[in-house]
């Protein structure tokens, strides 16, 4: 296995030879797997059946991705050495420049013409009429240039700091009366919005809206009076954000992350990217000035900064522009009134399912409920990240203010996440609460709540295990699971848990639940062998696992065992993919689809048939982690068994939907490219509908809506 190989494993070091020979034939690298995905995102934009705002929407979040990987991921590619490496690295290049090209023509052909067909325009300064761009100048001297910072780049000044994902303008000035010539540099301020609306010279309920960028490049002259502005160009910056934070064990913990956060400001430069018409000097002096190479220079046809489309979801367009839109429901069994969730989950464990059922009645009231009962003694969970107006902060608060002993398990070293999650475990503590930071050297993704009530003179504790974070906003996009119950084998785990994160143990004392980096590797792969050892004696055997990404060495060794003894193997994985499926002799029983839409599937759902055909009869888990060696190896996880035939079957029904459609579904070919499904003709239900559709429609069905 080439060097390439390995660095593209993960941070796991050395693996032993044998699973190394094993592992070549059927590995896809990660990162060239991640494009794929990328990729599968921006179909959506390029799909002519999604409405024309998600398109722009799905331009947005592709640029969004794309930057993800770039601070994530190009620095560490950059460590490589050997000639393969060198490929990889080109391979990659072309490829991004690739899907760059489809995303700018998507972007002029299609957004561009669609919006201006029901009289919203989006304009450059060269296309504004006279009356306009005086409109535009009146608009740039009170609302824009108070804002703006003009700098000169000489021996006098120095360089400009240029901050992460910062748009500028750089050209040159021509000081007449001295005939000298520098650079300049004017900062794109994110502080105001990225769309200007202009009035005049417009039929009625027409709008005309131009980048901000391009109003301060039509009126640099204002900024600099008196001398000569040529060779503008537009750039954009992206820094390294791969670097992790250290867990070292000093007194002040928290001012050390301060201390890291601030000095991630100034990590290396990764991508430079140019709008068109870039000067080419212009591009020469900034790669060298950080020290980058060809490679690392991107020049785009069209917009440099995408998630600027963001802003124009919420314009007054026809409602078909949209898709349609989702209000998520209430379950029965949180519909009567505040103490009854116990209740409700005393008479049985309670799945939930998001965005189809509410979040905020369900989750968000759980912890809110207790924070009110007087029965309740204690709310603990654990923070990954929450958000900004967070009301589990403010549930938490409430439970400590009133007397309630509250302790949150805050994962401080969340990327991008860290500022707010420091200022958040400040309010807690405030209040009286119990802040940990969790186990050293280990994050806590695990996304765990435990309550704990006086109940007839004995303490009986509550649970939730979900899939997602703790977050009202993006549980209102991303798709998850969690899973309400007071079983006692299961609640018992979870007090042991929050022992083991809050205080001093070697590990958790854990029989039911699967902790990572201890219990959940050795059980997973034990389920796994099972299935291997029901197929050799003539059992029923089959594993269908959801997850989000799929990378962990020893899982996908496991999985190709199980495939050469006849284990038939569906893995839904929206992201990124390391295992090639259908490798005669190694991976030919496992079939690989992602599920792409208007939700973000993000649920880890696994399920093994345990000897029997009756989906009834076989085992489910959901949880945190995907099968990652990070998830697995250095992160504190929870993943439960279902264990309640209602909620079992409900998991059945969503697998069994994802495996049927051929709407939103991708299937991974043993040429490790991903093809899109089409309902055939005449085809209804999940195959012609799409998953997300289907769960809608059964939701509503479900709860007579």
């Amino acid at each position: 296995m080439s060097a390439t190989v390995f660095a593209s494993i993960g941070d796991h070091g050395a693996l032993n030879t044998e699973l190394a020979s094993n592992l070549s034939e059927i590995w896809i690298d990660r990162d060239l797997s991640w494009l794929d995905f990328n990729e599968r995102v921006l179909a959506e934009a390029l799909d002519e059946r999604t409405p024309l705002l998600e398109r722009a929407k799905f331009l947005a979040i592709f640029t969004s991705n794309l930057d993800e990987f770039f601070m994530k991921r190009r620095a560490v590619l950059q460590n490589g050495t050997d000639a393969s490496h060198d490929t990889l690295l080109q391979n990659i290049r072309e490829r991004i420049l690739l899907v760059l090209d489809h995303q700018a023509r998507c972007y002029r052909d299609t957004i561009v013409p669609g919006l201006a067909s029901h009289g919203v325009f989006l304009r450059r300064w060269s296309q504004l009429t006279p009356a306009q761009q005086e409109e535009a100048r009146k608009i740039f001297r009170s609302d824009v240039s108070p804002a703006l910072t003009p700098l000169v780049i000489d021996p006098v000044h120095p360089f400009p700091f240029l901050s992460n994902l910062s748009t500028s303008l750089v050209f040159r000035l021509h000081d007449k009366a001295k005939d000298e010539t520098m650079y300049a540099r004017v900062k794109i301020p994110t502080v105001l919005k990225p769309w200007i609306a202009l009035s005049v010279d417009l039929e009625p309920n027409q709008k005309l809206l131009i980048p901000l960028y391009e109003i301060i490049r039509g009126n640099l002259g204002e900024l600099y009076s008196g001398m000569e502005i040529s060779d503008v160009t537009v750039m954009r910056l992206t820094r390294d954000a791969e670097v992790e934070l250290d867990d070292h064990p000093v007194a002040d913990f928290r001012a050390l992350v301060k201390e890291q956060i601030r000095q991630r400001r100034y990590e290396p430069v990764v991508r430079l990217e140019f709008g068109p018409d870039a000067n080419p000097d212009i591009k020469e002096m900034l790669r060298e000035r950080f020290a980058l190479t060809p490679l690392d220079l991107y020049d785009l046809a069209e917009e440099l900064d995408y998630t600027a489309l963001f802003d124009l979801l919420g314009l007054p367009l026809p409602a078909a522009l949209h898709d349609s839109p989702w209000t998520p429901l209430l379950p029965n069994a949180f519909d009567d009134g505040p103490g009854a969730i116990f209740t409700a989950m005393q008479a049985g464990d309670l799945l939930v399912h998001h965005p189809y059922e509410s979040f905020d009645a369900t989750v968000e009231h759980f912890i809110s409920a207790a924070a009110d009962d007087p029965q309740t003694v204690s709310i603990k969970m654990t923070a990954y990240r929450i958000g900004d107006d967070t009301p589990f902060v403010k549930s938490l608060i409430r439970a400590a203010e009133q007397g309630k002993n509250v302790a949150c398990v805050m994962e401080i070293k969340a990327r991008f996440d860290e500022e707010r999650n420091l200022h958040w475990a400040a309010e807690l503590e405030r209040a009286g609460a119990h802040v940990n930071f969790g186990v050293s050297g280990l994050k806590t993704h695990a996304k765990t709540a435990l309550v704990v009530r006086k109940e007839g003179g004995h303490l009986r504790s509550y649970v939730h295990i979900g899939t997602g974070n703790y977050h009202v906003k993006t549980a209102r996009l991303y798709v998850d699971m969690g899973l309400f119950t007071c079983n006692p084998g299961i609640t018992q785990d979870a007090v042991n848990l929050f022992h083991y994160l809050t205080g001093h143990a070697d590990q958790p004392n854990n029989s039911t639940l699967l902790v990572a980096p201890l219990s959940m590797r050795p059980r997973l792969l034990e389920l796994i062998h099972r299935e291997i050892q029901n197929q050799r004696d003539g059992k029923p055997a089959r594993i269908i696992a959801k997850m989000n990404q799929l990378e962990d060495p020893d899982m996908i060794e496991a999985l190709c065992e199980a495939s050469r003894a006849g284990v038939s193997i569906d893995l839904i994985i929206r992201g990124f993919c390391c295992l090639r499926p259908g490798v005669p002799g190694q991976t030919e029983n496992i079939r690989v689809r992602s599920i792409i839409g208007r939700f973000l599937e993000h649920s880890r759902i696994f399920y093994f048939a345990n000897g029997s055909k009756d989906p009834a009869e076989g085992e489910y888990l959901i949880g945190s982690a995907d099968w990652m060696y990070r998830n697995l190896s250095k992160r504190v996880e929870v993943v439960t068994p279902v264990l309640s035939a209602g909620p079992r079957q409900r998991l059945w029904e969503v697998l069994d939907i994802c495996l049927s459609d051929r709407r939103q579904a991708w299937m991974l070919g043993e040429d490790c490219r991903y093809t899109q499904l089409h309902p055939s003709p005449g085809e209804t239900g999940p195959a012609a509908l799409g998953t997300h559709q289907t769960l809608m429609d059964l939701t509503r069905s479900r709860l007579a809506v």
